[in-house]
């Protein structure tokens, strides 16, 4: 367990949302997070040089928005990214939903995509 409470919000607080209100007792485990081009990065040498640290990669910062979160078996979840792309819009498969007690954590080290705007 990663020990980040998901009380913060950002897309592991929605993560921990959509974990409560499932009728089996799972863990979302999420293992990639979408950021803005170069936010990550611009985050850490803010934090480095002494300033702000948003701790973007522990998914609470609003900036990792998690509003449009989807749970889907990992059947479909491949589809359903090919077909939104296919229609021009964007999607990731960003985690995994395995047995738990219906919750939700990021690993350690979650994978950066960095998403153009």
């Amino acid at each position: 367990s990663s020990g980040i409470n998901a009380e913060y919000g950002g897309i592991l607080g929605h993560a921990q949302n959509l974990a409560e209100f499932q009728n089996e007792d799972v863990e979302f485990v999420i293992h990639t997070l979408p950021i803005l081009a170069g936010f990550a990065e611009f985050t850490r040498k803010l934090a480095d040089a002494g300033g702000r640290n948003f701790k973007i990669t522990s998914g609470t910062a609003a900036e990792t928005s998690g509003g449009l979160l989807i749970a889907m078996g990992a059947e479909n979840a491949s589809r359903f990214v090919e077909e939104m792309r296919g229609e021009g819009g964007v999607a990731w498969i960003i985690g995994d939903v395995v047995e738990g007690k219906k919750t939700a954590r990021i690993v350690e080290e979650p994978k950066i995509i960095d998403v153009s705007y």
